[in-house]
C-alpha cells in the first residue's frame, strides 16, 4: 500500500510535523498483540502501549465483540437527565479499584477533558463551602495536563502553551524535581523532597486560604517520566491538608496497573482528594477520560444545591457513552481476571534492570523508570527535540514504536508483555542509538 503527500493532505494532524511527516508516512494498518504493521508491511513491536492506552495488548476480540453488541442494542443515550445500564456498572467497577474514600466517578471523553472537568469540580466544591476566595490553582514546571485550556493554564512546557494567549489567571508552578545527580537512579530518587516546599512558599505569599487545589502527575509522564522524590508526595499532602487545599492527581498515564498497583497513588502510598484519568480505562478502544473524587467533595456539591435541581452545570454530549462502557468494563474485568496488576509489577524489575542496561551508552544523558514506565534521554544535538524526534522515526523504521517528547524517549510495555519483548526493546533501542 503506497501514500502519496497529495493524498493525505486533508487530514490536519495533531501533534505531528505535517510537512515532514505527509514527505514520508508512517502508517499503522494493523495492530495485533505486542506489534504494528505499517503500511509497507513492517512489524513494529509497540513499546509504548501505543499512547500508554493498551496494556492488554492490540485487537482484543472481547473488547471488540463487547462494543459491537452495545451498539447494536443501544448506541446512544443522552446522558442529560437520562442514563443507561453501562454507566453504572463501570462507574461501580472503578470505585471498587480507586483508593478509599474516593467512591464517585464522572466519565469525561479523554485525559484533557478529565482536568478541565477536575478544574470545575474543584470550583464548585469550594463555592458550596462559602470559600469562593479560592480561585488560585497550583500546577508544576514540565507539567502536562490535556490540552484543554484549563490543561493549558496548567502546563508547565512552553511548547504546549507559548502559542495560545487565553489560557486561565492565576495559576502558578512549582518547581519539577528532576535534579542534577539523580540521573541513572532506578525507581525514586532519594534527593529533592523538599521541593514540595515551594506550595508552602505560595501559601505564605498569596495566602494558602486563596489556593483552590494543587494540580500534579505523581509520575510526570509526557515530559520525560519524572519520577517523585521519597517524601515529595507526601509532603504536598500535608501542606494541603494544613491550608484547606484539594490534592488533584493526573493519573491518565499512571492510571491502571502503571506502576505496579492500580493507581499510582496507592503505589505511593499518598491519597489524593480528585484523580483524573483515561488512556488504560478502556484500553485504547475507545475514547473515554474519568474524575474519581472523595465521598465528601461528592456530597458536598450535591448537599448545597436546591432539591431537584442540578448541582453540577457540566457534562459532555458523549459522557459515558454507551459503546466506550462497553469496552471500560470488558477492560477492568480483563484487568482482573487475568490478575495484569500484579503481573505488570512483577514484570517492573525485570524492565527497570533491562532498562538500564543501556547506561553504558555514551549518547544517553540520563535513564529513569518506574514500574513498567520508563524514558531513555538523549544528550541533545543541535536544537533541544531534533535529535529525539529523528530517532521516534528511525526506531519505527527499525521495527519498535516508542514516544519522543523533545530528547526523552519513553517506554511502557504492555502488560501482556514477556521478557522476551522486553529485551527486544532494549536491543532495538541499543542498535539505533548506536549509530548517533
Amino acid at each position: 500500500m503506497e501514500f502519496t503527500a497529495n493524498s493525505l493532505e486533508q487530514h490536519w494532524m495533531p501533534f505531528t510535523g505535517n510537512r515532514d511527516f505527509k514527505a514520508n508516512p508512517r502508517i499503522v494498518v494493523k495492530g495485533e498483540g505486542m506489534y504494528y504493521i505499517d503500511h509497507k508491511g513492517g512489524k513494529i513491536l509497540d513499546g509504548a502501549s501505543a499512547l500508554f492506552c493498551c496494556p492488554l495488548g492490540h485487537g482484543r476480540p472481547e473488547i471488540a465483540n463487547a462494543v459491537r453488541d452495545q451498539l447494536l442494542t443501544n448506541d446512544y443515550t443522552p446522558p442529560f437527565q437520562l442514563g443507561h445500564p453501562g454507566s453504572f456498572e463501570l462507574a461501580s467497577l472503578v470505585a471498587r479499584i480507586t483508593p478509599e474514600p474516593i467512591n464517585h466517578v464522572f466519565f469525561v471523553n479523554s485525559g484533557s477533558e478529565s482536568i478541565d472537568t477536575a478544574l470545575k469540580i474543584a470550583m464548585a466544591y469550594h463555592r458550596a463551602k462559602g470559600e469562593g476566595q479560592r480561585t488560585r490553582f497550583v500546577s508544576r514546571e514540565r507539567a502536562y495536563h490535556g490540552v484543554n485550556i484549563g490543561g493549558v493554564s496548567l502546563a508547565g512546557m512552553v511548547k504546549n502553551r507559548e502559542t495560545f494567549s487565553g489560557v486561565m489567571p492565576n495559576v502558578v508552578c512549582m518547581r519539577h524535581t528532576l535534579l542534577e545527580g539523580n540521573e541513572f537512579i532506578p525507581g525514586q530518587p532519594t534527593r529533592g523532597a523538599e521541593l514540595a516546599d515551594d506550595l508552602k512558599r505560595f501559601c505564605e505569599t498569596y495566602g494558602g486560604s486563596t489556593i483552590a487545589a494543587v494540580f500534579v502527575e505523581p509520575i510526570a509522564g509526557s515530559t520525560g517520566v519524572l519520577v517523585p522524590p521519597v517524601g515529595y508526595l507526601e509532603r504536598l499532602r500535608e501542606i494541603c491538608d494544613q491550608h484547606g487545599i484539594l490534592l488533584v492527581f493526573d493519573e491518565v498515564i499512571t492510571g491502571f496497573g502503571r506502576t505496579g498497583q492500580a493507581f499510582a497513588s496507592q503505589s505511593f502510598g499518598v491519597t489524593p482528594d480528585i484523580m483524573t484519568m483515561a488512556k488504560a480505562l478502556t484500553n485504547g478502544a475507545q475514547p473515554m477520560g474519568a474524575v474519581a473524587v472523595k465521598d465528601s467533595i461528592y456530597d458536598t456539591i450535591i448537599d448545597a444545591a436546591p432539591e431537584n435541581a442540578i448541582e453540577f452545570f457540566h457534562g459532555y454530549t458523549y459522557s459515558g457513552h454507551p459503546a466506550a462502557c462497553a469496552a471500560g468494563i470488558v477492560t477492568q474485568n480483563i484487568f482482573e481476571k487475568d490478575n495484569l496488576f500484579a503481573r505488570a509489577n512483577k514484570l517492573s524489575g525485570y524492565f527497570a534492570e533491562a532498562l538500564h542496561s543501556l547506561k553504558d551508552m555514551e549518547c544517553l544523558k540520563d535513564i529513569r523508570s518506574y514500574g513498567l514506565l520508563g524514558a531513555v534521554e538523549v544528550k541533545a544535538k543541535g536544537a533541544p527535540g531534533a535529535l529525539g524526534t529523528q530517532l521516534q522515526k528511525d526506531l519505527f523504521w527499525n521495527g519498535l514504536h516508542i514516544k519522543f517528547t523533545g530528547d526523552s524517549g519513553i517506554i511502557a510495555p504492555q502488560f501482556v508483555a514477556e521478557e522476551k519483548h522486553i529485551d527486544e526493546i532494549v536491543d532495538k533501542l541499543r542498535k539505533t542509538f548506536s549509530k548517533i
